[in-house]
């Protein structure tokens, strides 16, 4: 009898305390969307990638180029002049894919870009969560920008707004 009172208050303690509990969400797109740093960030790193992919794509062209004079000219060389093309065409391929690793691939220099501009533009928009979180007393914040993590969200809870506030934006 004792254990089952015991339990009894014990289910009545963590629902009282899951009640008292205080949370909200917000849409960290619909914030950095209003963040005029990031925009340019966003925009800068649009211009490199565009940058670094028409250097890889004219590689490629090169290749092709290559490639093209090669069968066209494959039954007039010999086997060492074949060979030596062969070898030329290989190398100036694997530069251009080794290129686009190099920009592109995982912690390439795109992802540092990423890192240098974006990054410090998110850390402001955290911290701005965190002080609203901490001055509004809520125990979670939600993001509804993964789509992942909230399946139903009351409108009344978004405090996308306030965060706005903090960081000095207004809508």
């Amino acid at each position: 009898m004792k254990k089952a009172i015991f339990s009894l208050f014990l289910l009545l303690a963590a629902a009282g305390y899951a009640n008292a509990q205080k949370y909200c969400f917000i849409d960290s797109k619909f914030i950095l969307d209003k963040v005029s740093d990031y925009k340019d960030a966003q925009t800068r790193l649009d211009n490199i990638s565009k940058t670094w992919q028409e250097e890889i794509d004219a590689k490629m062209v090169e290749v092709e180029k290559m490639y093209k004079g090669y069968q066209a000219e494959k039954p007039m060389l010999s086997d060492e002049m074949r060979n030596r093309r062969q070898d030329e065409i290989v190398a100036k391929e694997k530069e251009a894919k080794d290129l686009q690793k190099q920009r592109f691939g995982y912690e390439g220099d795109l992802f540092k870009k990423r890192q240098e501009y974006v990054k410090p533009v998110q850390d402001r928009v955290f911290n701005a969560v965190q002080k609203m979180a901490a001055q509004k007393g809520y125990d979670m914040v939600f993001d509804k920008a993964g789509g992942v993590t909230v399946f139903y969200a009351d409108p009344k809870l978004d405090r996308s707004d306030e965060v706005l506030k903090i960081l000095g934006i207004n809508k």
